[in-house]
């Protein structure tokens, strides 16, 4: 599991607050890790996964959270040093690598952004709890596999 945010901007640590949480779950198998951003370099830490978990704060996303299958970007993709997309990552692995494990992104409503300080609003605090509520019992039960954005929407987001 991958997660990043800036925990000095309010709600853009959502991220890392998730990767705190999932860290003391005990799964078999679950590596967790936090940054403030993905960098080129993750894709060889993706490229040894059977499955990866993104995770970062969302600001437009219905709450509490979203929860959708991706796959790898184009080759030749461009990016920066301050902004590399999962499916950035994902095509670095695949490309050099070889590797394209599952991927899902995991999206956590947040409201406040804009300023600097070390908390979370209230309602993101609620949105991330949901969403460890929801991917704990998913990872334990193993029902990611297979589920789609949209049945996973309905049957716990929507």
């Amino acid at each position: 599991m991958l997660a990043w945010g800036n925990p000095g901007r309010l709600d853009d640590g959502l991220g890392p607050a998730f990767a705190e949480i999932a860290a003391g779950w005990r799964l078999d198998g679950l590596n967790v890790d936090s940054d403030y951003q993905l960098h080129v370099e993750d894709a060889d830490r993706v490229a040894r996964c059977r499955r990866v978990i993104f995770v970062d704060a969302d600001r437009t996303c219905v709450a509490p959270f979203r929860i959708e299958r991706i796959r790898a970007g184009r080759s030749g993709m461009a990016f920066s040093s301050h902004s590399v997309a999962p499916e950035s990552v994902l095509a670095l692995a695949r490309d050099l690598f070889r590797s394209e494990p599952e991927a899902w992104v995991v999206g956590i409503r947040g409201y406040e952004f804009d300023e600097f300080g070390e908390r979370l609003s209230q309602s993101g605090k609620a949105n991330l709890r949901a969403a460890a509520a929801f991917l704990e019992v998913a990872l334990r039960e193993d029902r990611l596999r297979g589920t789609t954005s949209h049945e996973t929407e309905k049957t716990h987001v929507g």
